[in-house]
């Protein structure tokens, strides 16, 4: 049997893929297109960490971790021909769908962008979940990181799946509705409901994981070996706000807050989504839920001040007078956003496990003083604007 891991390449796909392998004996094949190394070439920015191809990466696991069950193959998820040979040799038993475009400013850049990120990103779950139907492998547990951000930002707690709705006395569970604000983050609430069809309409196991602002730098795996670390993305299209600010207060910038900075975001450690994800993708067949079952794999709802002013904070243990400051917002947002977002089927998947945020950002800190010339290099692409709306 296999496990398919897409995105194996990624910030997220890879050190899941090192967790999966080294908690089965099947096959654990990374799919990828090298698409995030070109996107973010494309906006003139690097990875902070240096990052290994694949052949590289799966030796030092072998060789270092005694992995044997690692194999990769390139190609692109858009391409029905490519996803019907990928299911027909591997026959998987379980596909981790980790692949995306994931920026959403950078599908916000023109319509071009948009187009080619909604492109991307549906046309990938669409020919995996039609594949595992035409190929008569409805049996496969199909698992896809979505995002929270389908949810929006309503003004009330938001559910683990379904949200219940009362219309003229009467009530029934109906999927959240979608209310992303991007052109990417819709694509996650299209593969949401398209998901949910699949199930319906093939009876495919599927777990839709709905991750949180992901940061951190290492997991347990990634530590042993130069060559086993994952992507750190800092610049303003593809680093995510944690990254963002860290990256910053390495370079000796300010920390850049967009206005208020009072709205409170869903964040999760990149070791408790590594271990969320094996969890899931490592059931026992027998033990899944027969219906679509959704986890909101988020530990903590943070405001970005209290982010800018944790990475401040624990800047000062690596000798760095890291200043707040408060920017106009280039983002449509309500900047004093209370956040409530329930859990409780994540955390009983991870049995609680939870590392805190300034434990995660130290993490990051180690790692980023390793590499603080690449990140000066490039810190021109902390703010927008390396990329007009035009081009």
């Amino acid at each position: 049997m296999s496990i398919i891991v897409t995105g194996g390449d990624g910030y997220l796909g890879w050190p899941a893929a090192l967790r999966i392998a080294d908690r089965t004996d099947d096959r654990v094949v990374l799919v990828d297109n090298f698409g995030r190394r070109e996107w973010v070439e494309e906006i003139g920015s690097v990875s902070a960490v240096p990052i290994a191809y694949p052949d590289e990466r799966i030796e030092a696991a072998e060789e270092v971790l005694g992995l044997t069950n690692l194999s990769f193959v390139e190609g692109d998820l858009t391409e029905k021909s490519f996803v019907d040979q990928l299911l027909e040799v591997h026959e998987p038993d379980t596909i981790v769908h980790t692949a995306a475009q994931p920026s959403a400013p950078y599908s916000q850049i023109n319509g071009e962008r948009a187009n080619y990120t909604q492109h991307n990103n549906m046309q990938a779950t669409r020919n995996l979940l039609w594949g595992l139907e035409e190929h008569d492998m409805t049996d496969t547990h199909f698992v896809e990181t979505t995002t929270t951000g389908v949810y929006g930002a309503p003004e009330f707690p938001i559910p683990e799946g379904g949200a219940t709705m009362e219309n003229q006395g009467e009530r029934d569970e109906v999927p959240f509705p979608a209310m992303a604000g991007s052109w990417y983050h819709l694509t996650k609430s299209h593969d949401a409901a398209n998901m949910r069809l699949a199930h319906s309409q093939f009876d495919i196991p599927i777990s839709d994981v709905r991750t949180a602002i992901t940061y951190g730098t290492e997991v347990e795996e990634t530590r042993a070996d130069p060559r086993l670390k994952t992507r750190f993305d800092f610049d303003y299209y593809f680093g995510v706000v944690a990254h963002r600010f860290a990256a910053q207060a390495v370079s000796g910038y300010p920390v850049t807050i967009y206005g208020k900075g009072e709205q409170r975001k869903p964040f999760i450690s990149l070791e408790d989504a590594v271990e969320g994800l094996a969890r899931v993708a490592l059931v026992d067949p027998d033990e899944r839920p027969d219906d679509l079952t959704v986890y909101n794999q988020v530990t903590r709802a943070i405001s970005i001040v209290e982010v800018g002013e944790t990475i401040a904070e624990v800047a000062d243990d690596y000798d760095l007078d890291v200043a707040v400051e408060h920017f106009e917002n280039p983002r449509d947002e309500d900047e004093t956003h209370k956040m409530e977002i329930e859990n409780d089927r994540y955390l009983d998947l991870i049995d609680g496990q939870d590392q805190t945020f300034a434990e995660g950002v130290a993490d990051i800190f180690a790692t980023l003083t390793e590499h603080a010339g690449r990140i000066e290099s490039h810190e021109d692409r902390f703010l927008p604007g390396v990329l007009e709306p035009d081009e």
